[in-house]
């Protein structure tokens, strides 16, 4: 990459709270306030089949992609991001197996440019990404040529085994 080169990074958003299409606008209005990061373009929004913890809501999840400022690094971004969704309701449960449960809001730092990060606490490409239709489907509506770890994010999603209906997305 060149050193003038924009870095391009991809936050999912996702809520399965009665009023997720707000959580969602306040999610996307809170990135855009943060100081030298500008929201660049926001995918269509999905209602999607809960993972992991069936017995809950669907969600609405959407992507979003940020050019931030060289002075932001993954890990800063995702501080930022968790101290939003502490801002926005965000609980997280104690209980391992609602790990995956109900949340007012959802912020996970998908991509940061083409950096990997293996800190455990700032993981960049998000290790679940290339699992998750709800999250590479919206990633390809706004950046159709991305690639997670050299290889095309469509070549990712057509490995998977998801059902796209409309809007709804099944998994």
């Amino acid at each position: 990459m060149s050193p003038h080169a924009e870095i391009r990074a991809y936050v999912g958003l996702g809520s399965n709270s009665p009023d997720a299409e707000d959580m969602l606008t306040r999610a996307r209005e809170g990135l855009s306030r943060l100081p030298g990061l500008r929201l660049n373009a926001i995918s269509p929004r999905y209602s999607t089949e809960p993972q992991g913890y069936a017995d809950q809501p669907w969600f609405l999840n959407q992507v979003v992609e940020l050019l931030p400022a060289p002075l932001w690094r993954p890990q800063s971004l995702l501080a930022a991001m968790l101290r939003l969704e502490n801002k926005l309701g965000r609980v997280r449960s104690p209980d391992p197996a609602l790990r995956y449960g109900p949340r007012a809001i959802d912020a996970d730092l998908l991509l940061f440019g083409e950096e990997s990060c293996a800190d455990p606490a700032c993981r960049v490409p998000h290790p679940r990404l290339v699992q998750r239709a709800f999250a590479l489907v919206p990633l390809l509506d706004i950046a159709p040529h991305v690639r997670i770890d050299g290889v095309a994010a469509a070549h990712w999603l057509a490995r998977l085994n998801y059902r796209l209906d409309g809007r709804r997305i099944f998994q």
